[in-house]
C-alpha cells in the first residue's frame, strides 16, 4: 500500500531484529512493566539492551503501528460516551478527553493542556475524522464547556444537528471505568517528561486496549489460530 514501507525498510538500520522490537514495544504498552523489566526480560533472553533503547523504539514505532493497525478498524457504534481524565507531564496536570461506544469501544483519545471549548472542539473533530461519521448521541458529564462546543459545532455544521445530546452520570459510568484501564497502565510509568511523547505513549495504550477488546477485523488476513508474532507480522506487512 502507498504511504508504507516494507518491513524491511522499516526496521532497517537496527542493531535488533524487528520480531524483538515488535515484542518489546507490544509488551511495554499492553502489560504493566518498566522499560528496565524488558532489559531484564531479554537479559533471560540472552539479549543486552540498555531501557533508553526500548524507550526509543516505543516513541518511533508506536505512531507507526497505529496507522497499519488502523487500516482494519472496525467503525463504532454511533452513541458515543465522552469524558475527561488527567495525565500528570513534567509534574503538571493535563487532560486527556476519550469516548468509547455504548458497547465499550473505543472512538478516540486526544491529549490536550486545557480543558475548555477549544479543546472539547478539538477531540470531537478529531474522533470525527477518524470514525469518518459524527455521532448520533452523545452523552456528556456536566461540564458545561463539552455542551458549548457540541452546541457549536452543531451550529456550524460539524456535528448533524439532530445529534441527540444528553447527561447523565449513570451512562458515562462506562466511559469513566474505561479510563482505568488506560491509567493502570500509565500509573507505573512514574509521570510523563514530555507532551509529544506523552500523546505517542498514549497513543499505543489505546491501540493495545482497541487489539484487545476486538477492534480490528483481520478476516482477509486468514489468521485463524495463529499466534500473537505471527498476527502483529501479518498486519505490518499487509
Amino acid at each position: 500500500m502507498a504511504g508504507f514501507l516494507g518491513l524491511d525498510e522499516l526496521f532497517e538500520g537496527r542493531h535488533f531484529d524487528r520480531e524483538i522490537i515488535i515484542l518489546c514495544v507490544r509488551w511495554y504498552l499492553r502489560f504493566k512493566l518498566s522499560f528496565r523489566d524488558l532489559v531484564e526480560m531479554m537479559a533471560e533472553r540472552g539479549l543486552a539492551m540498555a531501557h533508553t533503547t526500548i524507550m526509543r523504539w516505543v516513541h518511533r514505532y508506536a505512531p507507526e503501528f497505529e496507522r497499519r493497525w488502523n487500516r482494519f478498524a472496525r467503525p463504532v457504534g454511533p452513541s458515543w460516551r465522552v469524558d475527561e481524565t488527567y495525565v500528570k507531564i513534567s509534574g503538571k496536570w493535563v487532560y486527556l478527553y476519550r469516548a468509547v461506544d455504548r458497547d465499550g469501544n473505543t472512538v478516540d483519545f486526544r491529549l490536550s493542556t486545557r480543558r475548555d471549548v477549544g479543546a472539547a472542539k478539538a477531540f470531537f473533530r478529531k474522533a470525527i475524522k477518524s470514525q469518518g461519521s459524527a455521532p448520533g448521541t452523545v452523552t456528556l458529564d456536566g461540564y458545561a464547556a463539552s455542551h458549548r462546543a457540541v452546541r457549536e459545532m452543531k451550529a456550524d455544521g460539524q456535528i448533524p444537528g439532530d445529534t441527540k445530546v444528553r447527561s447523565s452520570k449513570y451512562l458515562n459510568n462506562l466511559i469513566e471505568q474505561d479510563h482505568r484501564g488506560v491509567k493502570l497502565r500509565i500509573a507505573p510509568m512514574l509521570g510523563f517528561k514530555w507532551f509529544r511523547t506523552a500523546a505517542i505513549t498514549i497513543s499505543g495504550i489505546e491501540l493495545l486496549r482497541r487489539i484487545h477488546k476486538g477492534q480490528f477485523n483481520l478476516g482477509r488476513l486468514r489468521l485463524k489460530d495463529r499466534s500473537t508474532p505471527a498476527i502483529w507480522n501479518a498486519v505490518l506487512a499487509a
